[in-house]
């Protein structure tokens, strides 16, 4: 076995020591005669000669990754593990599954890996029954179980219960997102969400319901509309619609909405719950807007504020649907975009039993009970429940019409309109 086959070098590459019961192996400078006339004092006359690289020889792709890990030890009876060892320098991985054609380094992997496709699961977990096809596996689900971390971000001090976590968890610190969508050139920090997002271009929807054939392509989804089925409920708070897993969160929850509220303030008399909600709060009074806008200079009183705000300069939508592909500048928004999937319509009403998927639907909703018209048009006065119904009837004082039929041309001054209009084009939208 010659040394450079094997891509083993001891000078440059690892630390490794190899430990054999009738394999003695020893690193030999073969450039010192001295040292290949070396004789075997007490094995069988077996040595490994292993070639020493000259300082001046360049280093292989696999040797100066290598040679920036740290040390570690590899212990066998015979001289299989060696060789197993010795690919992990060569990446030679000569064992294949003759399922999915992936490979292998050592044999023990293989058959690690052909749990996969056998289904067996003999590694379980002794707090709960739950069963793995790999021992690293059942190792980081049972720190959910004793709650050890033992992977910590050095830039926030956040601790996750599997290396793979963490690994993901920097890239929001690096900013980087190395999972690349050839299709569209979007990029993802996890690879998990490149392959969700590819079944956008796909359409591929391999989640499916058992009880009505609903298909989804993410299992978040999926386990989120089953619960229409189950009658499993969401612990969903009647004021503003949040939803909860557990009554008792939903109790402390429901503190923010008819809880004792000992902090108040002077100016304008509004309660809080604790002291630092008042602290922030009076900033509002002394127009103290400490963060501001470098695209714009507008100020405002809190960063998360500013935060949101930068994103109607740049246009970043970094919250993605991997059901439909839409992109949404804040999480809520997604949540609740997401509803429109599941068919999950949390918001009640708190004067009848509507429910609707998205919270502006409900405060909508809700002002045709009250009376309540937040909106007036500047040029007649007339008021309305509703933003977006406000805008449709501007358009009557402005004369825009921006919905265009895209079979004759003519153009409306509401989507609705439209929609009536495309009708004559398309019998079929009648029935």
């Amino acid at each position: 076995m010659s040394g450079e086959n094997s891509g083993f070098n001891n000078s440059n590459m690892c630390d490794n020591i190899v430990m054999m019961e009738y394999i003695k192996v020893e690193i030999v400078d073969m450039s010192d005669p001295e040292q290949c006339s070396v004789k075997d004092e007490d094995t069988d006359g077996q040595r490994v000669l292993v070639k020493v690289k000259e300082e001046s020889e360049e280093l292989t792709e696999v040797e100066w990754k290598h040679q920036h890990q740290e040390p570690h030890f590899v212990s066998g009876e015979n001289k299989g593990n060696l060789n197993d060892h010795i690919r992990t320098h060569s990446g030679e991985k000569p064992f294949t599954c003759h399922e999915c054609a992936k490979s292998f380094t050592c044999k023990k992997q293989l058959r690690d890996h052909m749990r996969v496709h056998t289904g067996e699961k003999s590694f379980v977990c002794r707090y709960c029954d739950k069963s793995f096809s790999h021992n690293g596996h059942l190792k980081d689900h049972i720190r959910c179980h004793t709650g050890e971390r033992p992977y910590r971000c050095d830039q926030c001090g956040k601790s996750f219960t599997q290396r793979g976590h963490l690994t993901d968890h920097v890239r929001i610190h690096t900013a980087e997102k190395p999972f690349k969508c050839l299709q569209c050139g979007k990029s993802f920090i996890q690879k998990g969400h490149l392959k969700s997002h590819l079944r956008v271009h796909t359409g591929e929807k391999p989640f499916t319901c058992q009880q009505c054939g609903k298909s989804f392509t993410n299992q978040g989804n999926l386990m989120s509309h089953t619960k229409l089925h189950s009658g499993e409920k969401l612990h969903h708070c009647s004021q503003c619609g949040k939803s909860f897993s557990g009554a008792a969160l939903l109790k402390k929850h429901l503190l923010y909405h008819f809880g004792e509220r000992p902090f108040s303030c002077e100016q304008c008399k509004q309660t809080f719950f604790f002291a630092s909600q008042l602290k922030r709060h009076l900033k509002v009074h002394a127009n103290e807007r400490p963060y501001t806008c470098s695209f714009c200079d507008k100020s405002f009183v809190w960063f998360h504020n500013l935060k949101d705000h930068y994103k109607t300069h740049t246009g970043m939508k970094d919250h993605v649907c991997f059901e439909c592909g839409k992109a949404f500048s804040r999480a809520n928004y997604l949540e609740q975009h997401q509803n429109t999937h599941t068919g999950i319509s949390p918001y009640k009403c708190s004067y009848c039993d509507k429910s609707f998927k998205v919270s502006g639907s409900l405060k909508a909703h809700e002002r045709i009970h009250t009376g309540e018209n937040l909106f007036h048009c500047l040029t007649c006065g007339k008021s309305f429940t509703h933003s977006g119904h406000m805008k449709d009837h501007e358009r009557v004082h402005t004369g825009e019409k921006p919905y265009k039929c895209p079979q004759c041309d003519k153009c409306f001054a509401t989507s609705s309109n439209l929609q009536m209009h495309r009708k004559q084009h398309c019998p079929k939208l009648l029935q």
